[in-house]
């Protein structure tokens, strides 16, 4: 595409508030944009739903809660919920992690697709410290203890100040369609925020229609 071509859709798409300019002249989305793309997101009923679950986890921890789900080989984070002089944390709405690294990509890695976990498990992993599960063994050894006890459990996987803990959230049909996380600091506390994450995971697994008694289907 032609420069002038450029030009002319970036004016057009300005006047229509589709977008805008940062004070340095940088394209940013605007806020039309934003609108429309809110409005058609297949995931806002599911963050309806999460929202007050989160709240009520934030105001037992204290720190980070989070709301995500699988998209490629990525977590993709929708909601966060943070409070001042919380611990460290690595991700950010919108932005993105690895599976094999986080709390929450474990738990979408666990009940992921077959072919997405042998795929991963085949290629390079990098260890952010050394308590990140990279190395195939490992790696495999920490998703059957995900699918096992129904949670995941992760000590400084990402940065060594903080710890994740993440619960799978369940749609109608049982499968897992999000991850619900904390991130708490990475001491002997942690552990105590385990109950009530289950609990709210639970609960938004249930106003979603998620089958109550059982963890859904295998995978």
């Amino acid at each position: 595409m032609r420069l002038a071509e450029l030009v002319s859709l970036n004016r057009m798409g300005a006047a229509h508030r589709f977008l805008g300019r940062d004070d340095d002249r940088r394209v940013r989305v605007g806020v039309r944009l934003w609108e429309l793309a809110v409005r058609a997101s297949r995931v806002l009923s599911l963050q309806d739903v999460a929202i007050p679950f989160m709240v009520g986890v934030h105001d037992v921890v204290g720190h980070h809660v989070q709301l995500s789900v699988l998209d490629g080989d990525e977590v993709l984070f929708l909601e966060c919920l943070s409070a001042p002089k919380s611990v460290i944390n690595c991700t950010r709405i919108a932005g993105r992690v690895p599976l094999y690294a986080s709390s929450s990509g474990l738990v979408l890695l666990a009940h992921g697709p077959a072919d997405l976990r042998e795929r991963l498990l085949a290629g390079p992993l990098t260890a952010y410290t050394p308590t990140t599960p990279a190395t195939r063994s490992r790696l495999r050894a920490v998703l059957a203890d995900v699918r096992k006890q129904g949670y995941a459990y992760c000590p400084g996987y990402v940065h060594e100040d903080a710890l994740g803990v993440a619960a799978p959230v369940r749609g109608a049909d049982g499968r897992v369609l999000a991850a619900l996380s904390v991130v708490v600091p990475n001491d002997a506390g942690a552990q105590a925020v385990v109950p009530a994450l289950r609990t709210a995971a639970r609960g938004a697994s249930r106003a979603l229609g998620a089958p109550t008694g059982r963890e859904g289907p295998a995978v």
